[in-house]
């Protein structure tokens, strides 16, 4: 089933959603979160995992992919930690295979080759080799978690490009869309009167450039 606001947020770049999300006041930017290879571009709902450090005996770090719908990018809120990684390149040929659209990681992944190679996009805080087998478990599916310092909850937007990535709550979705559709508009308009001969500041009077990040009231 085709996903409408899914496609509007593939169209959008992160830096344009993220003015959209500043205008409606919230906060939906994953600070620190960068693609593992610029060419990698990701929209889709999320599918959330949090991971907390293993017990005695240690619990599973990946059996929960097979349920995972298609098309959804799985969420994996390892709490920032930088020492034990979640995602590696059996995950990412299974997720490939699959064709989910992507993953976003509060922690680190490894085998960054295979995913670059396949073009399967992973977003994290970066890569390290060290397993979390032993080290993590999951804790819960399906609620909401942590991601650079942004709640994303089941079901919400989650955009991804080469600047990084912004969630939008599925609540607000319709809004967050609209807004960042007028501002692309907005600066489009610019670039043409521009092109055009107009001088910078006149384009960007007309098309008021300096109210597109301004916090609007719902």
């Amino acid at each position: 089933m085709s996903d409408t606001n899914v496609e509007r947020t593939g169209r959008l770049d992160t830096a344009t959603l993220s003015d959209a999300l500043d205008r409606c006041g919230i906060n939906g930017q994953c600070y620190h979160i960068k693609p593992s290879s610029p060419d990698f571009r990701m929209a889709g709902r999320a599918w959330t995992l949090r991971y907390g450090p293993a017990g005695k005996p240690a619990g599973t770090v990946g059996d929960y992919i097979d349920d995972v719908p298609d098309d959804c990018i799985i969420v994996l809120d390892n709490g920032g930690r930088d020492d034990a990684t979640v995602w590696g390149d059996i995950l990412t040929e299974v997720a490939h295979r699959r064709g989910l659209a992507g993953t976003l990681i509060d922690g680190v992944n490894r085998d960054v080759a295979l995913c670059r190679e396949l073009g399967y996009p992973v977003y994290s805080l970066g890569n390290y080799m060290r397993t979390g087998k032993d080290r993590v478990q999951v804790e819960a599916t399906q609620v909401p978690v942590n991601i650079g310092g942004v709640r994303v909850a089941p079901g919400d937007l989650v955009r991804g490009d080469a600047d990084g990535v912004v969630v939008i709550p599925q609540e607000h979705e319709a809004r967050v869309l609209d807004m960042g559709e007028a501002i692309e508009s907005a600066e489009n308009a610019i670039r043409s009167a521009v092109r055009l001969g107009m001088s910078l500041r006149e384009a960007r009077e007309l098309h008021r450039y300096h109210h597109l990040q301004t916090r609007v009231e719902s």
